[in-house]
């Protein structure tokens, strides 16, 4: 009798607070994501711009196919034959300045293609593995690598030169020429004495010797890279010099993954990543004179700055800072067209610097041209890493550079003549800048931008030398841009914070319109009214005015709990008016919103999207400013929004499940319950690159790993914790919650729990997992938020 009374006012309780239903449900939102429909993906166009060519799967097939769709016949998508496929000119082809002819290599031969005809050329079949064939300034020459050294191919006659003789190891040393001691040549006269034989034929063998050296030329120049290794060799425009990268790696010990579901039967060990404070692999910049027949490692010690302390080690005055030069890492450098000019971009090895230097082909020296500080760490769209990529190059005139840079807190393009040395802003205000590139006629600028809103992004058009933008989307949401060829049109990946990805086609003209070319959502997908979250702003402690998307129940239905979403990788945007790469999540914010509850997703300080600032909120304290923020999310949601203080939840993976621990660790007041998914618990076991950005180095700065890790702050743990990790996971480790499941486990903790996912790596794949893991959050919140 008892038990059913309970049943009676568990369901009585549960339509007193508005407890609804959903159309949606776990199991449907988690399953394959084909049930959603078919959305094309990695957009690009033939050469000829006749046809628009995209991932599609309309057929429902295991993976995605290759579509196309003509642009005079947009109503018809056909599927790209197998033969079609193999003659499209592939997306790594180098052009030549008027982008009218294309070099490649296939099947270790080097094909020449006409652009406009399609007319294809076999120049070469080498018969040995051959890479990155190049245009020179004189076109009718073409550079390529093989077996680690360049040659240059005439296309007129035909003839291969090499033109540098770069050789692994050490250069071998004859017996000849090496030092003996007095035993060996005591042994050496003794053998001569007692063999004939021996001693004839040495005897015959310094002859042929001494006759050898009198007849021989001179020996070639060759270059030995002892134990180092080259990468990136390229030939200047002008044929006179070669430069090229020489890398020292570093043994650093990896951690082992065990894989105990294998299909072996076996637990296999995985071998992966290294953990923070690894020794850097070191790398250099070689020049290669081939005319003097000399090679030169560019010398760094003469940046501006090179031996500046960070700001940090003010914290640790206890400490004797060896002031020396740091280490720094070497992009491949850039020729200007003519040859004349190369400019490289520098970073030091702690990421606080990056030079963009002019380098002098004729003395080795470097000139800086530009320098960007950051005492957090250098980064923003466009502007790269250690290894090169980002936005950096040379305008048709040879004499001015471009590149993007955070200088004004913001990262914007600029132009800087090498000659005078002056820079030039050609975008400003508190937007970003993303993926620039010159058109065709070399008369214009085309890029992307957030200038409408944080949460938009649209394609523009800019003059060259700077000038007024002219905005050629319009549709709201983001618009990611493919141009064609012949820049006649823009093939538009296009999509809304709930319609998912779709392409549509616009003439080059800001006033043309855009007409869809594909429809992907499925009958079930649609069924549902998806909801346009609100984009939304609350004030931080710090006075911040901190950007967030907001779903709100209807009133008869909310049940005055909220949980709040935290997104993963730190520096990402989500608060946006676009379909989320979250989209689980997304449909997941839905189904909450349906039983009563508020969701409200924030990007916190350290994501993306809103300038240098808010980028580096997060410097040396991880669990600072972005959790605050969460906090104040929810007194935002309190003092707005109707929600009980009392139920309040909050879950994330990754990065976002690394703030829901410190949020329970460090808020228990605030926060009743979390779900923390592949979380890292402990920033010393990350990896480097990402780790030392942000809070330095453990053995240099162990104040920012200390407060900054959840596994110091175990013991604040009052409210209903749910871990989930996959014991397959090669990027955060299972490591990280065993260590942290122990020290709840000595800290007498009672109110969390474990869920594990043994075929699982970080990101999810299997549907099945999907589902668990999201039974159990809604689980969580629906008997801790809703008593």
């Amino acid at each position: 009798m008892r038990k059913i009374t309970s049943i009676v006012f568990i369901l009585f309780f549960l339509s007193s607070i508005g407890y609804a239903q959903s159309e949606l449900s776990i199991e449907k939102i988690m399953k394959d994501p084909k049930w959603m429909g078919n959305f094309p993906s990695n957009i690009r166009w033939d050469d000829q711009s006749k046809h628009i060519i995209f991932n599609y799967n309309p057929e429902g097939n295991p993976s995605d196919s290759l579509y196309k769709i003509a642009v005079s016949k947009t109503d018809q998508i056909e599927k790209v034959t197998l033969e079609e496929q193999r003659a499209f000119i592939p997306s790594f082809a180098n052009s030549n300045l008027a982008q009218t002819k294309k070099v490649y290599v296939r099947n270790g031969e080097i094909i020449l293609v006409e652009v406009s005809s399609g007319k294809k050329t076999s120049l070469l079949n080498w018969g040995d593995r051959i890479s990155t064939p190049r245009f020179l300034a004189n076109e009718n020459r073409i550079s390529f690598e093989s077996g680690g050294n360049l040659y240059v191919l005439d296309i007129d006659s035909g003839k291969i030169n090499r033109v540098t003789n770069i050789n692994s190891g050490n250069k071998r040393i004859s017996r000849e020429g090496s030092k003996i001691n007095d035993r060996e040549i005591s042994l050496r006269e003794e053998n001569l004495e007692l063999l004939q034989v021996v001693k004839e034929r040495e005897e015959n063998r310094e002859s042929s010797r001494a006759y050898r050296e009198a007849t021989a030329e001179a020996e070639p120049f060759a270059y030995y890279l002892g134990d180092k290794s080259a990468s990136s060799l390229q030939l200047s425009p002008d044929e006179k010099f070669t430069t090229f990268n020489l890398i020292t790696r570093a043994e650093n010990k990896r951690t082992v993954v065990p894989d105990y579901t294998h299909v072996s039967g076996y637990t296999t060990d995985i071998n992966t990543r290294s953990k923070v404070g690894d020794e850097p692999t070191k790398v250099e910049l070689a020049l290669y004179d081939i005319q003097n027949e000399k090679v030169t490692i560019i010398d760094a010690s003469t940046l501006p700055g090179i031996q500046d302390l960070p700001d940090y080690t003010k914290d640790y005055p206890e400490k004797n800072w060896e002031v020396k030069d740091r280490n720094v890492t070497f992009s491949s450098p850039i020729f200007s067209n003519d040859g004349k000019f190369a400019i490289v971009n520098i970073r030091s090895s702690d990421n606080k610097d990056r030079w963009i230097a002019q380098l002098d082909l004729n003395t080795a020296e470097l000139k800086v041209l530009d320098r960007q500080r950051d005492e957090a760490w250098v980064a923003g769209p466009g502007v790269g890493s250690a290894y090169g990529g980002g936005t950096l190059g040379w305008l048709p005139d040879n004499k001015h550079i471009y590149f993007q840079s955070e200088e004004s807190g913001y990262s914007h393009l600029y132009i800087l003549d090498v000659t005078t040395g002056s820079k030039k802003a050609l975008t400003s205000g508190k937007f970003e800048v993303f993926n620039p590139f010159i058109s065709k006629d070399q008369k214009s600028w085309y890029l992307t931008t957030s200038e409408v809103h944080p949460g938009e992004r649209h394609f523009y058009k800019m003059p060259l030398m700077g000038g007024k933008m002219e905005k050629l989307t319009s549709m709201t949401g983001n618009n990611d841009v493919s141009l064609s060829p012949d820049e006649k049109h823009m093939a538009i990946l296009y999509s809304y914070s709930n319609k998912p990805w779709e392409l549509f086609l616009k003439p080059n003209n800001a006033k043309a319109e855009s007409k869809q070319l594909t429809s992907g959502q499925s009958e079930e997908f649609k069924a549902y009214n998806w909801k346009d979250p609100e984009l939304v702003n609350f004030t931080a402690q710090d006075g911040a005015s901190v950007p967030a998307r907001l779903y709100k129940p209807n009133p008869e239905k909310s049940n005055g709990a909220a949980v709040i979403f935290v997104h993963g990788a730190g520096y990402l945007q989500n608060v946006h008016k676009w379909w989320s790469s979250y989209f689980r999540e997304y449909m997941f914010h839905n189904l909450l919103t349906d039983l009563g509850y508020t969701v409200l997703d924030i990007d916190y300080r350290g994501s993306a999207g809103y300038g240098r600032d808010w980028r580096t909120g997060i410097y040396r304290h991880m669990g600072g400013k972005d959790l605050s923020d969460q906090v104040d999310g929810a007194k935002y949601l309190v003092a707005q929004h109707g929600v009980d203080p009392e139920r309040v939840g909050l879950y994330g993976g990754s990065y976002g499940g690394f703030i829901t621990l410190m949020a329970l660790f460090n808020e228990p007041d605030t926060f009743k319950s979390g779900a923390a998914l592949r979380s890292v618990t402990d920033w010393a076991h990350y990896n480097h690159g990402y780790t030392s950005n942000i809070l330095n180095e453990p053995f240099n700065d162990p104040i920012a790993y200390k407060r900054s890790s959840p596994i110091y702050f175990a013991e604040g743990l009052k409210g209903n914790l749910l871990i989930a990790h996959g014991m397959i996971d090669t990027n955060v480790h299972f490591q990280d919650v065993v260590r942290l499941a122990q020290r709840l486990i000595e800290l007498e903790k009672d109110n969390w729990e474990m869920a594990v996912y043994p075929v699982e790596d970080h990101g999810f794949v299997e549907p099945s997992s999907w589902t668990d893991e999201y039974k159990r959050i809604l689980k969580l919140f629906n008997t801790t938020l809703l008593d």
